[in-house]
């Protein structure tokens, strides 16, 4: 019972390991902030972590579109 319970407390925290570093990677990137991926994380990010990662979106790409989740309720403004 223990090994199975170390077994899946490990596929969890690596599993929060690559995301996390999924979505590091797209609130950090140059590219584009229209990365699918990195957009569903960002949303399914809890409230604060997703401000600061729309911040940092909003501090790189500030002149252009913001993309879903970072966009106020016209959609065409950054939050």
């Amino acid at each position: 019972m223990k090994k199975m319970i170390r077994i899946l407390l490990t596929i969890v925290i690596a599993t929060t390991v690559v995301l996390g570093f999924r979505w590091y990677q797209y609130v950090d990137n140059r590219q584009s902030p229209f990365d699918e991926v990195g957009i569903a994380l960002n949303a399914m990010m809890p409230g604060p972590v997703r401000q600061w990662g729309c911040g940092r979106l909003k501090r790189t790409f500030g002149n252009g579109l913001p993309p879903h989740g970072c966009a106020a309720s016209n959609g065409s403004e950054w939050e």
